[in-house]
């Protein structure tokens, strides 16, 4: 007699909540993620005056057009897996379930590193604000105030984080149309140079580290397909929002970097933002508008800064609960808020990982800006780069094996040229972290991080392993998402069940 499928009060998940987001509202999570006013502010103006180089826009065009690329198949694999697990699911599909936990093991800590990293320029930024204005409070205070904003909002329906990170970005994005339009307005010596597009500038041997900068500050488009199980469609919703959260930041980061040197001049950019930095961009329309665009400016630095952390928030929370879901991680990280969807206990980790790391930095009088922010957005950025490599090599050993109607270009061609585009930047990046980083060249920086991803990845694939030999239906539901039984403790259900929708888990109850 066959084994009863029921499903028991025991049961691990219940799903995120779905029919939530669309396409408009994903895009705003990938373009929260990439923070493109925080780009245009803080990266931009440090790649001109630390690289020296006038290549900058072209450079983020470039940058844009490789993780195009990527998309491409990364898209196509989005139409066949819908999965909060994004990466780990693709390449537990595309290259194997132990490799896709290792993949997991990457995710966990460079997807934190990023969002931790940033409560450090928000607290900076927020300080500075106040100071402005005559309030003092320190980035600590000010951090706990932007922490405490995202761990409610993580812990509530996605779109109502949907709803504040498409007002933050509405105006985060016309405040950079405007400044652009106001520094083009006024070009150095009257004529709108062009000079800084000129091709022949990728052939100068700075443009390798400055193509590293410009990908690591595109870092969090790809939260798209985080959240494919709480759109609507998402076979259609995800393809459509990634696309347009590269091409977004892209166009305005590269828009924006030839703005100021049309502003000050091509030859004259590279000193202009070693004497301003971060203040570059305020510094070249301050004369030309009111005092008043200038402080709404700041404000929407902050919140760009804001929406960015939440955004990453989001990502790593659905990455804990798609582990928990699939036994990964302990099954309660698997369980949803019953009212809002949201990853509850993922949410609640992060939040209270980013308490403890903040608490560690004020204690210890580290700085918040090098060193938190900085360094947790670099490092992290690397963790991420590695598995955008992954996951183009996935896509190629998944379409070898399912075509599944996508034509050559988008099953093979592209994720073969994005595998090896990637190769490049991935392997500029460990090479230079130290660089990255400015740290000496014999700092132990230089390395621990890239060996810690290392050991992050092997503790995956033993887990993985353990997981075959020990609890072989729970292995065979790696990265298969809710398509997938989550095996209850102490039941062994044969891994050919699948796992009910919501509304069947909902019955049964």
């Amino acid at each position: 007699m066959a084994r009863s499928t029921a499903i028991g009060p025991d049961i691990v998940t219940r799903g995120l909540a779905s029919n939530r987001l669309g396409v408009p509202s994903v895009v705003f999570f990938g373009v929260a993620g990439a923070a493109p006013l925080t780009v245009i502010l803080g990266a931009i103006s440090t790649i001109y005056a630390v690289v020296g180089n006038t290549a900058v826009p072209l450079v983020y065009f470039v940058a844009a057009l490789i993780l195009s690329v990527f998309t491409v198949g990364f898209v196509a694999m989005s139409r066949h897996i819908v999965n909060s697990g994004a990466f780990y699911s693709y390449i537990s599909h595309g290259l194997g379930r132990v490799t896709g936990v290792a993949a997991a093991f990457i995710a966990l800590p460079a997807y934190a590193a990023m969002q931790i990293g940033l409560f450090g320029l928000l607290g900076v930024v927020a300080s500075g604000i106040l100071e402005a204005s005559g309030v003092k409070a320190s980035w600590f205070v000010c951090a706990l105030v932007g922490w405490f904003l995202v761990a409610v909002l993580g812990v509530l329906w996605v779109d109502l984080s949907g709803k504040v990170l498409a007002v933050l970005l509405t105006a985060e994005i016309t405040i950079v149309l405007i400044y652009d339009a106001i520094m083009v307005a006024h070009p150095a010596g009257g004529r709108v140079s062009t000079e800084s597009l000129a091709p022949a500038q990728l052939l100068t041997p700075e443009v390798a580290a400055m193509l590293v900068l410009a990908i690591a500050g595109f870092v969090g488009f790809e939260a798209t397909v985080v959240l494919s199980e709480e759109a609507k469609d998402p076979k259609r919703t995800i393809g459509r929002a990634t696309h347009w959260a590269v091409l977004l930041p892209g166009l305005l980061c590269g828009v924006s970097a030839w703005a100021m040197s049309v502003n000050t001049g091509p030859a004259n950019i590279v000193q202009a933002a070693k004497d301003e930095e971060t203040d570059l961009v305020f510094a070249l329309v301050k004369p030309h508008v009111p005092e008043a665009l200038i402080n709404v400016g700041y404000v929407l630095f902050l919140t760009s800064v804001f929406a960015a952390a939440l955004a990453f928030h989001a990502a790593v929370a659905r990455y804990q609960f798609a582990l928990g879901r699939e036994r990964v991680l302990p099954r309660l990280w698997g369980v949803a808020h019953p009212r809002t969807g949201a990853p509850l206990l993922g949410s609640i980790t992060q939040s209270l990982l980013a308490l403890a790391v903040l608490i560690v930095y004020q204690v210890t009088g580290a700085d918040a800006l090098i060193h938190l922010f900085a360094w947790g957005t670099t490092v992290g950025g690397l963790g991420v780069l590695m598995l955008m490599w992954g996951a183009s090599a996935a896509v190629i050993a998944f379409f070898v094996r399912h075509r599944r109607r996508e034509n050559l270009w988008r099953a093979q061609i592209a994720p073969l040229l994005a595998f090896l585009l990637l190769s490049v930047v991935l392997a500029a990046t460990v090479i230079g972290l130290g660089d990255l980083l400015q740290v000496a060249s014999d700092s132990v920086f230089n390395w621990v991080f890239s060996v810690a991803y290392a050991v992050f990845a092997f503790v995956g694939v033993l887990w993985a392993l353990v997981m075959r030999a020990a609890r072989p239906e729970l292995y065979a539901g790696i990265g298969r998402g809710a398509e997938q039984r989550v095996i209850p403790e102490g039941v062994g259900l044969p891994v050919s069940h699948s796992l009910p929708r919501t509304s069947d888990v909902a019955h049964h109850s």
